[in-house]
């Protein structure tokens, strides 16, 4: 009997293990924990402020997501909500994105490492994909209209594309951690610092190091602000 007993708290212990292991952001044990942005402590996050100094305006941000933006040279721009905008997502798992596109603008191939992605289509249309991990790199894609939602899986590659010449496009996004993280693929690869040798690129993407150098010598601009 003692054995069975021991069996079961076993089991439930490892059952609890796969779900800390792909949790995002850390689960919050109180009502809300307030980023104190001041404090000289590092941990997973940030400190909690005192909830006694908490007020309305940790939840709050005038962000004016109801204006349209100004496009990048790519054609777009991400206006994020996270943790460093409202104090008060600390903990608590989600952030938000408006993403203007110009049109025949795109918000280029890139990945968020912490988070999924839900994006909704507010005005325009977009032409989204996925790309599955190593070995079958399976590209699933749609055409989204206003009022269409797509999911984007947590840490694979996706973009967004505005195939209109004419008009621009607005999406609206949640993402499942406080503090997402986004990786442009072109700019992290060809835009690093200090830059990655072009030997390895050359070899890895089977061009001459020419090829490589004319990429690493152009401005790659970031469409997060």
């Amino acid at each position: 009997m003692a054995f069975s007993s021991s069996f079961l708290v076993l089991a439930a212990l490892l059952a609890l293990v796969p779900w800390q292991g792909i949790a995002s952001d850390p689960s919050p044990l109180q009502d809300f924990c307030v980023a104190d942005k001041k404090s000289p402590v590092f941990v997973n996050g940030f400190v909690c402020k005192n909830p006694k100094d908490v007020n309305a305006d940790d939840f709050f941000k005038e962000a004016n997501l109801d204006k349209p933006r100004v496009t990048n040279k790519v054609g777009s721009n991400v206006t994020l909500i996270n943790v460093m905008q409202i104090a008060g997502l600390n903990t608590l798992g989600i952030s938000l994105a408006r993403i203007d596109y110009a049109p025949l603008g795109q918000n280029p191939p890139h990945t968020h490492p912490r988070a999924t992605e839900i994006l909704t289509v507010l005005e325009g249309t977009l032409y989204v994909g996925f790309v599955t991990s190593n070995p079958e790199n399976k590209f699933l894609s749609k055409v989204l209209n206003k009022g269409d939602v797509f999911v984007f899986p947590v840490g694979l590659i996706h973009f967004q594309f505005n195939p209109n010449p004419h008009k621009p496009a607005v999406a609206i996004a949640a993402l499942s951690s406080q503090n997402p993280g986004a990786i442009t693929i072109a700019n992290a690869v060809f835009g690093s610092k200090p830059p990655i040798s072009d030997d390895v690129l050359a070899k890895a993407f089977q061009v001459e190091k020419k090829t490589i150098d004319w990429l690493q010598a152009q401005f790659w601009e970031n469409n997060h602000y």
